[in-house]
């Protein structure tokens, strides 16, 4: 064999070893709260979700006499370690968008970066992109990019709703992350 495809073989061997010996794969789980209506009283949670574009009254969803197809919410939830908001201590933020973008059925295009500001993933990011058909009991989630000590991040997020108030369209979701590293 020539001593140049050694040499190309051995390097590409260092390679991949490298390669797989700095790849991690890590389970996090967290919980964000979607405040859509802040408390009347002045004594509970800020509004965290906006509405900020309002779908037309003819675009009415099936069953939902609150939301509508179009209907653009921009998010600013805060991340927490327990689905108590009151109890359980701050992990980071969601930022980002989702729109009721189906005609037929409650379903968003879900977009949000997860800044993690506390724990393991401190100082952190992933970003998701998905349809979320908020009624099913467990939607999928996938990661589209990872900044800080999660740069290039790729894998997936499971969303489950913890709580739901229909009269507020408040919402506590329980994130089920696994991302490879």
């Amino acid at each position: 064999m020539p001593l140049l495809l050694q040499l190309v073989l051995a390097v590409a061997a260092v390679a991949v070893a490298v390669g797989a010996a700095t790849t991690t794969t890590t389970h996090t789980r967290f919980y964000m709260h979607d405040t859509v209506t802040a408390s009347a009283s002045g004594g509970g949670p800020a509004a965290t979700a906006v509405r900020v574009v309002r779908g037309a009254a003819a675009a009415a969803l099936p069953g939902d006499a609150v939301n509508r197809f179009g209907d653009l919410y921009a998010v600013d939830d805060p991340l927490t370690d327990g689905p108590d908001a009151s109890s359980s201590a701050a992990v980071g933020r969601a930022r980002g968008f989702y729109m009721f973008a189906s005609r037929t059925d409650s379903a968003l295009l879900f977009s949000a970066t997860m800044e993690f500001t506390a724990g393991v993933h401190r100082g952190g990011a992933v970003s998701v992109l998905a349809r979320d058909a908020i009624l099913d009991e467990v939607r999928e989630l996938p990661v589209v990019g990872g900044a800080g000590v999660l740069r290039g991040a790729a894998g997936y997020g499971l969303l489950r709703t913890h709580s739901f108030n229909a009269t507020t369209n408040n919402a506590v979701l329980q994130i089920d992350m696994y991302l490879t590293v």
